[in-house]
């Protein structure tokens, strides 16, 4: 591995280029692990029509996202305390951190999926999911949850790899399992006709294989530290300045997911059109989010790592390049978007009702993605220096809070566009709240620094 290289060029390098060399490793990533559901939701209905694919793409995958959403935010106090550890050249405290983190993982791991598999059929009623999906959404929901334990170890181990500086593993890891899953899902789906139980399975079985390689890596293939299952544990004071930072990280994940969730069950009132609809347009709409989850992925690893080594310019100057390249992606992609949505809804169902029903939501939603950049940026900038609580607050009420608001009180009898309307007046709200708060406490963090 690249350690000394990688910290150098973080530490030292032209910094647009630094965060360009970091982000595509993780865009072609997360890419890749977004394929997984991408596949199954293509697989499902074109194969096994709309039904399946609101099974597998609709309540389903916002509880999903609930839970593991959680936990990666949670897992984000473990990845600042790496690379600030890595940037620092502190080997006690990166060990430590390391065999932490990855003993929570395996804890929330079993802990969330086995709660996952028994609440399944509550939480999906809860969402008024139609009858006629109950059975399908529930077998799905139980087959990924009994793996969840997988997807929290690969998720733990890519996010150390990538918070001391390697974005590269993880990806080679996804492509790996990604062509597994692929493999799984038609031999499953086409060949023995199982369905939604077929991509459960591909989907299980290929995140078991990401979590064993990326375990192996950290325990094998990293210069800077070593994994060692006899270490596997918690440590008090790291789990407790970890969930300082991760809490309040994860709390913001969830409470978006929660909103989605919201959102969600007003959606399944209107029936399984649209339900198809806003997991198809999910998916093309996934693209803006990987993309832009990237920049804030590289933007935390650089901002940490230097903030460790007490860089106070270049974390400035680093937030302000990565807002500047995320902005301009974001515009450019929303543009792209609206041209070829048509096209991209058809490859996820034949049926014109869907693809209509689709771009309605398309039209409403995405030239708005533009705002959630600012929150997302200046987010990861402020987490990587262990502030989180304020931007936390701010997404509670403006994301969370609001939309519950606006779909229980504005929305009812009024239809699906004034349903979706709360996104992007949300993201307007807080991506205006939390770049004031981010270039306040910035004075803040390094009038102290420097003092």
């Amino acid at each position: 591995m690249e350690t000394k290289e990688t910290q150098n060029g973080i530490l030292e390098g032209v910094i647009w280029k630094q965060l360009l060399l970091f982000f595509f490793p993780i865009l072609i990533g997360t890419f890749f692990q977004q394929l997984y559901n991408t596949v199954d939701t293509v697989i499902v209905g074109q194969f096994a029509g709309k039904e399946a694919l609101s099974s597998v793409g609709g309540s389903s995958a916002q509880i999903i996202n609930m839970v593991v959403g959680f936990f990666t935010g949670l897992t984000a106090g473990g990845t600042v305390l790496i690379s600030q550890a890595y940037g620092a050249s502190h080997r006690k405290r990166l060990e430590d951190a390391l065999h932490t983190s990855y003993a929570f993982g395996i804890l929330g791991g079993i802990g969330l999926g086995v709660i996952g598999v028994a609440a399944a059929p509550l939480i999906l009623e809860a969402m008024n999911t139609p009858a006629e999906l109950m059975e399908m959404s529930t077998l799905y929901i139980r087959v990924y949850f009994s793996g969840l334990v997988f997807v929290f170890i690969y998720n733990m181990g890519a996010a150390i790899l990538r918070a001391i500086g390697d974005s590269k593993r993880p990806l080679y890891y996804l492509v790996v399992c990604c062509i597994v899953n692929i493999v799984l899902d038609l031999l499953l789906v086409l060949y023995f006709g199982l369905g939604v139980l077929g991509v459960a399975v591909a989907t299980l079985v290929s995140q078991a294989i990401s979590a064993v390689l990326v375990t192996w890596a950290l325990m094998y293939k990293v210069d800077s530290m070593a994994l060692s299952v006899r270490k596997i544990r918690i440590h008090r004071e790291v789990l407790k300045n970890m969930l300082q930072i991760g809490f309040p990280s994860g709390l913001q994940a969830s409470m978006y997911s929660i909103s989605n969730m919201i959102v969600q069950a007003a959606l399944n009132l209107l029936g399984v059109d649209t339900m198809a609809a806003w997991t198809a347009y999910g998916k093309i709409d996934s693209i803006f989010w990987m993309i832009n989850s990237s920049f804030g992925i590289a933007l935390t690893t650089f901002v940490g790592q230097n903030f460790g080594a007490g860089k106070w310019d270049r974390v400035r100057k680093g937030t302000r390049v990565c807002l500047g390249m995320a902005v301009g992606t974001a515009v450019c992609l929303t543009a792209f978007l609206m041209m070829t949505g048509r096209y991209l809804l058809g490859i996820f169902t034949g049926d014109a009702v869907v693809v209509e029903i689709g771009m309605t939501m398309m039209y409403s939603i995405a030239p708005a993605f533009v705002m959630f950049v600012f929150i997302e940026i200046f987010s990861g900038s402020l987490r990587a220096q262990g502030y989180t609580f304020v931007t936390t607050v701010i997404s509670v009420l403006g994301v969370c809070v609001f939309r519950i608001i606006w779909v229980g009180l504005i929305t009812p009898g009024k239809g699906l566009q004034w349903i979706v309307a709360c996104y992007p007046i949300s993201w307007v709200m807080c991506a205006a709240l939390v770049s004031g708060y981010y270039f306040y406490k910035q004075k803040r963090i390094i009038a102290r620094m420097e003092g």
